[in-house]
């Protein structure tokens, strides 16, 4: 007994496909690792992409509605391709081989990035005056290697935070404690490395070039791949439990089959293999619970299908009660998924109205002759990060620990809630500091200028209230969708939770695109002009004000409607 006591409970084994050793592997010996490559693999990404609509409009000669719209439909892609790499993770390579493939695809996407930027013939041709014109040939080359970026995070995004949770044992007490913890180092990390590339790399592109400004990142990417290698010994492995899209499919296709069976009032009528281990490879037996009852006729055994007992049944006529929760627990997360969106959206203006904005105000530091780019001012968001998550870690936890008796001191969807509340406050700050500038412009006609004098430091408290908004509606999210995901598809889950900022980006787009249309009938600039100082961005703020109001109210509805899943044992 004492021996088994060394070995993980939850189906994880080492490098060598043995069970996992507790004492050797995972805890906190293996997270540096994950979280040394989460943070350079972050740098890489934020250092890329957060300067991104400048580059659009200064080197590629986009129009702000273009740039704009060309950098949100390229950043929803990075958040719907780790759908394509969560279904490889869970099915068939698990999540250190798909993080280690895909790496390799997002280190030559860098590469070619940096090319495209820096190799006389491959980079936009500038004048003297500073226009530059890009060839037809010199787009293309530029957003393949973008989009070659976005498949290589899709395999990277699902699996490294569901990684790291992995090398805590849920069926350890004293493990499971620390998990919430490893949740907020994780998205520690992931703001020290954007702390360095919105700061650092923002300046060295608009100052020194773009081939270094580009060049850096794929650098620290290969430093990120690196970092994963080194913790190879001491991680701890969820085997691939097959292709969960099948496993979904064959409860509905089972369920609809018997549309007209009865469902028995008696859990313990429905069918689920005679195994202390579920069938599906690496994941825990799940209980059953009341709702969603009509895929229950999936596990309802006919008489046709009792002759089951003398070999495995037709899984597209008979599942278990573990498959037919695994479905109800994806179709639980679809409603609080949902109301991601909308946070999503009011998080992408950091990228996008909120540096078009900074365009336009004096970007000097103090009186000195040093201009701050527009996109540093999301270092702000990230010091915003950087100053809550310890807080919240050491002092909120414990305080509303002792106040509601939660190991967690929060639930996960109480933490998103004061996310989505606390985020309303951020486009409110936005709309007034863009009215209150709108005004000065109108009134000393400053129309023409390309700042106004009024500091981009005003933008400062807009950034600061994201930053605070993300620490818990974003961790919170992240660990509610890895907690409430089947073992066998928590790197769907994940994918499945990052598809709301992929949505919240189209969202963006969508709105840009429909205000723009319709508020530049009749000859009119429009809310979004490329002169702002012209425009009625304030409007756009207000409209995701309103928007995100709404949204908290359905959030509040789902929620308290919301199932949690019950596992039934331990896997060893």
């Amino acid at each position: 007994m004492a021996e088994e006591d060394n070995y993980t409970k939850d189906g994880t084994v080492d490098y060598r496909g043995n069970p996992a050793n507790k004492k050797k592997t995972g805890t906190w010996k293996a997270c540096p690792f994950i979280l040394g490559n989460e943070c350079c693999e972050r740098l890489a990404y934020y250092g890329m992409s957060s300067n991104l609509v400048i580059y659009f409009k200064t080197r590629l000669n986009q129009t702000s509605a273009t740039a704009s719209k060309n950098q949100s439909d390229w950043s929803g892609t990075c958040y719907i391709t780790p759908l394509i790499g969560a279904f490889v993770a869970d099915a068939y390579l698990g999540r250190y081989w798909t993080i280690a493939s895909f790496s390799i695809i997002y280190v030559f996407g860098m590469t070619l990035l940096t090319l495209s930027a820096s190799v006389s013939g491959m980079k936009p041709t500038c004048e003297d005056n500073g226009s530059c014109h890009a060839t037809h040939t010199q787009s293309t080359i530029c957003f393949l290697a973008l989009y070659l970026i976005a498949l290589g995070t899709g395999g990277i995004k699902p699996c490294v935070s569901s990684y790291g949770a992995d090398q805590f044992d849920d069926d350890d007490e004293a493990e499971k404690k620390h998990k919430s913890s490893f949740f907020n180092w994780f998205y520690f990390s992931i703001n020290v490395g954007a702390l360095i590339a919105s700061s650092v790399l923002v300046w060295i592109q608009d100052n020194v070039g773009w081939g270094w400004g580009f060049g850096i990142p794929a650098v620290a990417m290969a430093i990120a791949v690196v970092s994963f290698f080194s913790g190879t010994r001491r991680y701890r492995n969820q085997k691939p439990g097959g292709s969960p899209l099948t496993r979904i499919c064959q409860v509905v296709v089972a369920s609809l089959r018997k549309y007209r069976v009865e469902v028995p009032a008696d859990k313990s009528r429905l069918y689920e293999t005679p195994d202390a281990e579920s069938a599906i490879k690496g994941s825990r037996k799940l209980d059953h619970t009341d709702d969603l009852r009509f895929f229950d006729k999936a596990a309802v055994e006919t008489e046709t299908e009792s002759d089951h007992k003398k070999g495995s049944p037709d899984p597209w006529r008979l599942t278990s009660v573990t498959q037919v929760e695994e479905l109800k627990a994806i179709v639980r997360l679809l409603p609080i998924w949902a109301t991601g969106i909308v946070f999503a959206t009011v998080y992408n203006q950091m990228g996008n109205m909120f540096v078009l904005q900074g365009q336009r105000m004096d970007t000097r530091v103090g009186t000195s002759s040093f201009h701050i780019p527009p996109a540093s001012l999301g270092i702000f968001d990230t010091l915003s990060v950087l100053f809550w998550v310890p807080i919240y870690d050491r002092a909120i936890v414990p305080f509303a620990r002792k106040l509601t008796g939660n190991k967690n001191g929060l639930t996960q969807l109480q933490r998103m809630g004061i996310g989505l509340f606390i985020s309303i406050f951020s486009m409110i700050s936005a709309g007034v500091l863009e009215t209150v500038r709108l005004r000065i412009v109108k009134r000393n006609n400053y129309y023409d200028l390309d700042e106004m004098p009024m500091s981009i430091f005003w933008q400062v408290p807009q950034y600061f209230i994201i930053g605070c908004a993300e620490v818990f509606t974003f961790i919170g999210q992240l660990e509610f969708f890895y907690e409430q995901a089947p073992d066998a598809m928590r790197s769907m889950s994940s994918a499945l939770s990052l598809t709301t900022v992929a949505l919240g980006n189209y969202l963006s787009s969508l709105l840009v695109t429909i205000v723009t249309s319709i508020s530049t009938k009749n000859g009119k600039l429009g809310w979004i002009p490329d002169n702002l100082n012209y425009g009625h961005v304030n409007y756009f703020f207000w409209l995701l004000a309103v928007m995100s109001v709404l949204n908290l109210a359905v959030f509040m509805v789902v929620a308290r409607w919301y199932t949690y899943k019950k596992t039934v044992e331990t896997m060893r």
